[in-house]
């Protein structure tokens, strides 16, 4: 679990990078590259409110996978108060 003031998420991640997706600390924030596509269906997800996770590592990695995972909450008091 990280903990981040911000985080960007970045569409431009390219099919052919062979990533599902990438994370990386920038700052005290998290930066997310991910796909087109993916960046559509997140759009999607935050218009429905809807939780969404993002695979993020190598499409050939096996089970060794990070993630993403926005999530809506009904009480923000159980929330990082950062």
């Amino acid at each position: 679990v990280t903990g981040a003031s911000f985080v960007v998420f970045n569409g431009a991640l390219k099919t052919s990078s062979g990533f599902l997706a990438k994370s990386s600390i920038v700052e005290d924030g998290l930066m997310v590259q991910i796909t087109r596509e993916t960046m559509e269906s997140l759009r999607q997800a935050l218009r429905d409110k809807k939780d969404f996770k993002i695979t993020c590592g190598a499409m050939d990695a096996g089970d060794v996978k990070e993630y993403v995972d926005i999530c809506w909450v009904e009480n923000e008091e159980k929330t990082n108060k950062g």
